[in-house]
């Protein structure tokens, strides 16, 4: 964009523009928004940067009325609606961190720093992770293995199996199928918090859940994969799912702080977010709904996060039972509230 038509922004407090550059004012060592309320400099003392980081390289401090440090989320939502028309529309053209960069007329640089800043994930996971959620829509409805692919907006099989074979932790067809010929493997064992159910893919854990009965625990796995070859303590257990029963009962007692074993995460692209949010919750502290919603850069959706943290299914390791309700009091918890109680005990040892 020329200065010109820069300045003709600023002076008329383009919005649109917010994110496309930043003014500097070099009688105030202040740099702004195009949109700002400020009032406006005389030109002569402006300076334009493409970018926030060039304008601090530059000696210039930002502005406390537009703070152009933080993430502008109308940028994230127009990029995300982009990336979503772009699937949806089958598009042929590469969907590339300059592909995007060009429809926001950001550098790479500060698309990639602002759309983590909202969404909570990178471009490229939010695509990859908005693909697997269609893909796995497309597989659960019936639908034949390449159309899925086709329909979550993979330009070929080769492309969906190089890249994003693993947000479903089996192939394409076993998925449809509800898991026919892949292996589970899970263990039945006490814990302080009763029993416990710990599951695991080729991938890693995909399932820790609490309960008092080892029918329950054991249906509540094979609902999301009914057809897959689940092995129990039947069977002999794998190095996989014997490390991740070890970890938990260590972190249980006291023992380790820390869940460091690799996690098969199945969710929506919303879901991963707010997940990810609660792993950065430290141990021994809590957080509200309204918390993780900032977090994440959605301060509206309190109760789509609720929601989300209803979903998750591997206690502990992604730990939903640190939220808790805006005034410090116990809220629910989907492995009961005592067990919750008890877990947040623990943590203040």
């Amino acid at each position: 964009m020329q200065d010109t038509k820069r300045w003709a922004a600023v002076l008329s407090r383009e919005e649109d523009l917010h994110d496309r550059f930043f003014y500097a004012v070099k009688s105030t060592k202040i740099y702004c928004r195009p949109g700002c309320p400020s009032r406006r400099p005389n030109r002569e003392n402006v300076i334009f940067f493409d970018a926030s980081p060039e304008a601090e390289q530059a000696g210039f401090r930002p502005c406390l009325r537009c703070k152009p440090t933080e993430a502008n989320p109308g940028i994230a939502e127009r990029v995300c609606r982009y990336i979503e028309g772009h699937i949806e529309d089958h598009l042929e053209e590469p969907l590339t961190l300059a592909a995007l960069s060009k429809f926001a007329g950001l550098s790479p640089f500060h698309l990639q720093r602002t759309f983590k800043s909202a969404v909570g994930v990178s471009p490229r996971e939010y695509t990859n992770a908005l693909r697997a959620s269609r893909l796995k829509a497309g597989l659960v409805n019936g639908g034949a293995v390449t159309d899925a692919i086709y329909e979550a907006g993979y330009s070929s099989s080769s492309r969906f199996y190089e890249h994003a074979g693993g947000e479903l932790g089996m192939t394409p067809s076993s998925y449809r199928k509800g898991g026919k010929g892949e292996r589970i493997d899970f263990a039945l064992a006490d814990s302080p918090l009763g029993r416990m159910l710990v599951a695991s893919t080729q991938k890693g854990i995909c399932a820790i859940t609490f309960g008092d009965s080892d029918a329950a625990l054991e249906e509540g796995l094979r609902t999301e994969f009914p057809a897959a070859d689940c092995r129990g303590n039947a069977g002999p257990l794998t190095a996989a799912v014997t490390a991740a029963v070890t970890a938990m009962l260590e972190h249980l007692k006291g023992k380790t702080r820390q869940f460091p074993l690799p996690l098969d995460i199945r969710a929506t692209v919303f879901q991963r977010v707010v997940w990810k949010a609660l792993q950065a919750v430290p141990y021994g502290t809590t957080a509200s709904y309204a918390d993780i919603a900032r977090a994440i850069g959605k301060p509206e959706a309190v109760r789509a996060v609720a929601g989300a943290c209803a979903k998750n299914r591997i206690a502990v390791a992604i730990p939903c039972h640190r939220i808790v309700h805006k005034d410090g009091s116990i809220s629910g918890y989907r492995w009961g509230v005592d067990r919750k109680k008890q877990l947040l005990e623990h943590e203040k040892l």
